[in-house]
């Protein structure tokens, strides 16, 4: 028992891999860390909540929606800078693996944005932020082993 203390504590001098670098990523203690996660994200998901109930307030409901949207997007990601710490988590989000679902995120960020506030079109914002929700989706099961295999597999069984 005291073995697996000190190895979840980061105490153990032997082993150097996984948890231990979690928890020499930042000076906030785990429980701080998990409550900072929790806070942000569910922060993002209440932004993205609001955002799509102002969707439909006349005049000004795309550009709210817009960014509300998108800010909840962006905190739920931002959300497990709190588990890993900032340079490790852009380190990840650009590793050869994740690139691709990383700047099709960060695209239609900006486009969603783009399209509310210079294009001032409704469907295209709207069809951004799905596009947005589906490239989320597609990053965060690149962080769950073989989750986007099961994926494909999954859609070519029921497309065949």
């Amino acid at each position: 028992m005291d073995k697996l203390k000190k190895v979840l504590s980061g105490q153990d001098a032997e082993d150097r891999g996984g948890l231990s670098e979690v928890f020499e990523a930042s000076s906030l203690s785990w429980g701080t860390r998990i409550k900072g996660f929790i806070a942000c994200f569910a922060v993002g998901i209440l932004c993205s909540l609001l955002g799509t109930l102002l969707l439909w307030v006349p005049r000004k409901g795309l550009h709210l929606f817009a960014v509300f949207y998108t800010f909840g997007n962006i905190a739920s990601i931002g959300s497990t800078i709190f588990l890993m710490g900032p340079v490790k988590q852009l380190k990840r989000m650009f590793e050869p693996t994740r690139l691709i679902a990383t700047i099709v995120v960060l695209l239609c960020f900006a486009l969603t944005l783009c399209s509310a506030f210079w294009w001032h079109n409704k469907g295209l914002a709207l069809i951004f932020c799905i596009l947005q929700s589906l490239a989320l989706t597609w990053y965060s099961l690149s962080f769950i082993p073989y989750a986007r295999d099961a994926v494909k597999k999954c859609f070519a069984v029921c497309l065949a």
